[in-house]
């Protein structure tokens, strides 16, 4: 099981990002996939995971309306598409797989991590 994250970078408040999470090693269609964030000096915290096929969505209050969870199962690819970015977004990102196929944004449902991609929101 991999799970690879991509697409961060550096970019100004009010700005977009793509992020991208590889999955390589089992069946996607069957698993539920989280986004998770991690800034220096604070806990981990759900962003928002995807359920399996049908691909209802959960959403951290704080990303409501500015972020959507998208999946592909065809190219084993899950997307966080992030709009209005602000300085608060800043953090490391992580997709994760959940232990089965619906999705919540507690870390402790995830039994597999990807390695994190780093997000940064500065002018």
């Amino acid at each position: 099981v991999q799970l690879q994250a991509s697409g961060g970078g550096l970019v100004q408040p009010g700005g977009s990002l793509r992020l991208s999470c590889a999955a390589s090693g089992f069946t996607l269609d069957y698993y539920a996939i989280g986004w998770f964030r991690q800034a220096p000096g604070k806990e981990r915290e759900g962003v928002s995971c995807i359920s399996n096929f049908a691909g209802s969505a959960n959403y951290a209050n704080s990303v409501k309306g500015r972020f959507t969870i998208s999946r592909d199962n065809a190219k084993n690819t899950v997307y966080l598409q992030m709009n209005s970015l602000k300085p608060e977004d800043a953090a490391v990102y992580y997709c994760a797989r959940a232990y089965g196929s619906s999705c919540g944004l507690i870390s402790w449902a995830y039994d597999s991590w990807g390695q994190g991609t780093q997000v940064t929101v500065s002018s």
